[in-house]
């Protein structure tokens, strides 16, 4: 038996609030987590988690992963917001649970990152976004980093599963 149109309008409906639930949360946490970063690591306080291997330490990233493009914050602005509107589309028309909770993740980090590239200093369009876990001397990062990357994992595998059950069914 196949869904109808409205079943599935329906049923995409409730994929795009599971995805912007999640979003939200991502973003609380993602804030919350910085308030935290900004309030108990300042002036240079290091707390050491798992030796040097994984602690928190407060720095303000101009740039992108690693700080690459450091003198080009406005354009990370500008790719987070076409991209948070790019998946906030597809998340409206997302058909599967697993899509619908990747999409959320990223979409989630992609929003918080736009905010603090918007709002924080030193001003408009040019904020740097506030990190504070550290992993050994390789990367420094927050609360979005790992939704976005953990949502783009999980993206990823579902369309892989998806489309082998597709090929599976087929004669």
């Amino acid at each position: 038996m196949t869904a109808t149109a409205p079943d599935r309008a329906r049923r995409s409906h409730r994929l795009f609030i599971i995805a912007i639930t999640i979003a939200v949360v991502v973003i609380l946490a993602d804030q919350l987590t910085k308030w935290w970063a900004e309030t108990a690591l300042a002036g240079g306080k290091v707390i050491h988690v798992i030796g040097d291997a994984l602690r928190f330490v407060l720095v303000y990233n101009p740039g992108a992963a690693f700080s690459i493009g450091t003198g080009f914050t406005w354009i990370f602005a500008i790719v987070a917001a076409i991209a948070a509107g790019a998946i906030g589309w597809y998340a409206w028309r997302v058909r599967s649970l697993g899509r619908a909770i990747g999409l959320g993740l990223v979409l989630g980090g992609a929003v918080t990152h736009l905010g603090d590239r918007l709002f924080r200093e030193p001003g408009f369009a040019r904020g740097h976004v506030v990190d504070f876990i550290a992993y050994g001397n390789f990367f420094i990062g927050n609360v979005a980093d790992i939704a976005i990357v953990g949502g783009a994992i999980l993206f990823v595998v579902v369309m892989l599963v998806e489309g082998r059950r597709a090929d599976a069914a087929r004669p």
